[in-house]
Parts: C-alpha cells; structure tokens; sequence
C-alpha cells in the first residue's frame, strides 16, 4: 500500500464497514484480485477515509447527499447499495421519498422511477427481514 497512507485506509475500512455492513465490505475485499485490489483499496482509503471520514457532515446527510448523487448518475447499482446504508445510517422512507422526488425534478422522471423500483425492492426485502 504505497500509494496511500495505512491510517486513512483502516479509517475508510471502519466508515465503510460501517455504512455497507462488514459482510458486503469483506466480500468485496476478499473478491479483489492483482488487477482490482489497488483500485479497491484506493477507494477504501479516499472515498471512505478521506470523503467518509471528514466528521464536518454527519452520516445521515451524507448518506442523503450519495443518493441524490448517485440517483442523478444513474448508477442503480450503486444507488442500491448506498440505499442500504442510508438505511442503517438513519434516512427515513419519507426522506428517500423527498430524495426521489429531486432527482425527479432534475434528472428526469424515468430516473426516478427507476430509483422508485430499487427503493420499493429494498424496502420491501428489509421489512420481510422485520
């Protein structure tokens, strides 16, 4: 790991485990190979480390800031997998609902039924879980 500092790596690893579940994080480290290990690890390190760990913007927001983001991108996969943690980080359904909403207004309304649809499918998984 001589690109990065070790510290901010281990930081990223802690927010990051935090907010996706230590499972997902794991797997996906464990999944990494020569070709995408330094590109993992770089994200655990800048992403979670550095971006995450910056205490100025608690969780919460920031977890309603990356879906807003992540939304307007249109990466549902992603979008999917941060829905998850803005779960576990506090972010109400009336708050994804708002959230949705803007990316509506903005992106279009085909990108917010698409976010509708993950949202629907991961709400539903997480009260069957209840």
């Amino acid at each position: 790991m001589s690109i990065f500092d070790e510290e901010l790596f281990l930081k990223g690893l802690e927010q990051r485990k935090a907010t996706l579940g230590a499972e997902y994080v794991e797997k996906n480290l464990a999944a990494a190979d020569d070709f995408t290990r330094p590109f993992q690890e770089a994200m655990t390190s800048w992403c979670w480390g550095f971006g995450w760990g910056d205490e100025t913007i608690d969780a919460k927001t920031r977890s309603m800031m990356n879906l807003s983001m992540i939304g307007a991108l249109g990466k549902m996969t992603e979008w999917e997998i941060h829905l998850h943690g803005a779960l576990k980080n506090g972010v109400s359904q009336d708050e994804i609902r708002a959230i949705i909403h803007v990316i509506g207004i903005y992106c279009g309304v085909p990108q917010a039924l698409e976010c509708f649809r993950v949202a629907r499918k991961v709400l539903s998984a997480q009260d069957q879980n209840t």
